[in-house]
């Protein structure tokens, strides 16, 4: 995932005569790695507030802070 696209390479991919499939394909590849990324952050950000909760429930200052640092670092934009 994480994977950096260009305009240059979308452009380029339009002109190529005959193959505007090319740029159909680049464009479903981006579409589907930030469609994977979402899911992926979404399903990282509930796991952490899951064990957020259970660090609660058992008064683990330790692991809390471990736990909210990491999901701060996961929404913080890059």
């Amino acid at each position: 995932m994480d994977k950096q696209y260009s305009y240059a390479d979308f452009l380029k991919a339009m002109g190529q005569t005959g193959k505007e499939s090319s740029a159909e394909n680049l464009l479903n590849e981006i579409y589907l790695d930030m469609f994977l990324n979402i899911i992926h952050r979404e399903q990282s950000s509930n796991r952490l507030l899951a064990l957020i909760d259970e660090a609660l429930d058992q008064k683990d200052m330790a692991a809390f802070m471990e736990y909210t640092t990491a999901l701060h670092q996961l929404n913080s934009p890059k």
